[in-house]
């Protein structure tokens, strides 16, 4: 249950989402707040859809902290939907339409909505939202679009809505395991609009292009962030070629350029095969570590912007380490990450003790940005913020300089011969070659050594051979560490998240078929 509203110093200190957009709409009614297509909606325009989103969920009884599930496409009635929520103080679930229906059954369960939308597109999964008739489940349809127009545009009561209360849900990615339901909360938001003013260089007002898919942390944050700051977000439907290279060439006001790792050299050739220079930007790209290097430099020197050298989780926001920037035109080898601003970080060794210099440590985190922990999973958020400290699960080394190099996931470690192998190092090596275009390093079982490290490469020069892959990793990792095999695969066919990341446990899967 949310908590009862504060008074005195504490109501006054309560700053939430609907008092951000509420300002936008005074102050910047005719300002446009969302593009899609031809599709225009100034503040005023979208506070009145927004209202009557509002009055269509008072109407199906939905109090402050209910849950709302959500399977659609990216729309502009997606972030409709969020901005009700957040003037009732209900929680929006934000489904992952990728997951198999298991997974979104399981979801679903998690968090026990009192009702659901679908879009059209979804609709053969109306029933499984439905849970057996346990919710209604309304379709995006021209009928929603005609019955909110007969809806009440006016703004709704106050519902006391809180910092801490939640307002949506993103799930983990759930490589590992089934998916977890990540709470963001007010207040988590508006401490991640702060970093990316005070470390990533965002200036306040700038447009968004929200391409990746709304349940995952790129758009919900980033065009919630835009809405309440007084820019503009542009929503498009995927990765849509057209769209993206049409804001690169005519928006001027764009502030972080999302590209995510496996998408960046398409996107160049694009640009280049359509004659485009793009329009300035404040910052492009995210997650270095999993871009070869020279597409940060290619990239970089197109949009005449720095790149993101980012750390962070959808559990974390953008911190823990986000603050760093590679300067136009660099190829780094070093890709130490900046801690941010609001952050208080600790490198704990196995022990459980602070890491001593130059040894690993996993990072734990103190911060506003952070989640507010996964619903209906009492233990895993106890176990998750152990200590009173938010344990990531990944490590690092700390620099002299205080910056942080990656390490790797803990839990993803290869353990051949009693050493531990971090496959983040391998693969950062091979990702510095211009000659190849992604890397992705697995254990594989192995009686005499328990585990050896395999590595799958994307080539960008098909003459690479496997002497050659190994060769770039030779005097400079311990023989322990080399690859024992060398797979070549298409770099299309390099299975991937929804955030680019590479997920190991499928070629895991592809190297078991190999072998049986």
């Amino acid at each position: 249950m949310p908590n009862p509203s504060p008074t005195g110093p504490e109501a006054a200190a309560a700053l939430c989402v609907r008092d951000l957009f509420d300002n936008q709409v005074a102050t910047r009614p005719e300002a446009v707040a969302l593009q899609a297509g031809a599709q225009r909606w100034t503040y005023a325009e979208m506070d009145a859809r927004v209202n009557r989103v509002c009055a269509f969920l008072i109407a199906q009884g939905v109090v402050r902290g209910d849950r709302v599930a959500l399977l659609s496409e990216n729309r502009p009635d997606y972030l409709a939907l969020l901005m009700a929520a957040a003037k009732l103080g209900a929680i929006v679930a934000c489904m992952n339409w990728r997951q198999t229906p298991e997974e979104l059954a399981h979801c679903v369960g998690l968090v026990t909505p009192r009702l659901a939308l679908v879009s059209p597109r979804y609709e053969a999964l109306k029933g499984l939202l439905e849970g057996g008739g346990q919710r209604p489940c309304f379709l995006l349809d021209a009928a929603w679009d005609a019955g909110l127009q007969r809806q009440p545009s006016h703004a709704p009561a106050d519902a006391g809505v809180q910092p801490e209360d939640g307002l949506y849900i993103l799930y983990t990615s759930g490589t590992t395991g089934k998916p977890k339901a990540a709470l963001v909360s007010h207040r988590a938001l508006l401490a991640r609009a702060a970093v990316g003013t005070m470390d990533r260089a965002v200036r306040r007002g700038a447009d968004f292009i929200a391409w990746p898919p709304m349940f995952h942390m790129a758009s919900a944050d980033s065009s919630m962030i835009t809405l309440i700051g007084g820019g503009k977000v542009i929503v498009a439907d995927g990765l849509e070629m057209d769209v993206l290279c049409e804001a690169a060439r005519d928006e001027t006001n764009i502030g972080w350029f999302v590209l995510m790792p496996g998408m960046i050299e398409r996107v160049i050739h694009e640009l280049k095969s359509r004659g485009i220079q793009p329009k300035p930007v404040d910052t492009v790209g995210c997650m270095a570590d999993l871009v070869p290097r020279h597409q940060i430099a290619e990239l970089t020197q197109l949009f005449q912007a720095p790149f993101r050298n980012t750390f962070g989780s959808t559990e974390t926001g953008p911190a823990p380490a986000s603050a760093g920037r590679i300067p136009v035109g660099d190829a780094p080898e070093d890709l130490a990450k900046t801690p941010s601003s609001m952050t208080r970080i600790r490198l704990v060794n196995e022990a459980g003790e602070d890491a001593q210099a130059g040894e690993p440590g996993e990072l734990l985190l103190r911060s506003p940005t952070l989640f507010s922990g996964y619903w209906g999973m009492p233990e895993a958020t106890a176990e998750a913020f152990e200590g009173g400290w938010f344990h990531t699960g990944d490590v690092f080394l700390r620099r002299p300089d205080g910056r942080l190099q990656f390490v790797d996931r803990r839990k993803y470690l290869i353990k051949s011969g009693g050493e531990n192998i971090y496959p983040a190092e391998i693969e950062q090596l091979l990702l510095a070659s211009p000659r190849i275009t992604d890397a992705a390093v697995v254990k594989q079982p192995d009686e005499k050594w328990g585990e050896v490290p395999v590595v799958f490469v994307a080539r960008a020069d098909e003459g690479l051979s496997a002497d050659d892959v190994l060769a770039l990793c030779r005097g400079r990792i311990a023989n322990y560490k080399l690859p024992r095999a060398v797979r070549f695969i298409p770099f299309d066919d390099m299975p991937r998240s929804t955030t680019g990341k590479v997920m190991r446990h499928e070629l895991e899967a592809l190297l078991k078929e190999e072998n049986a």
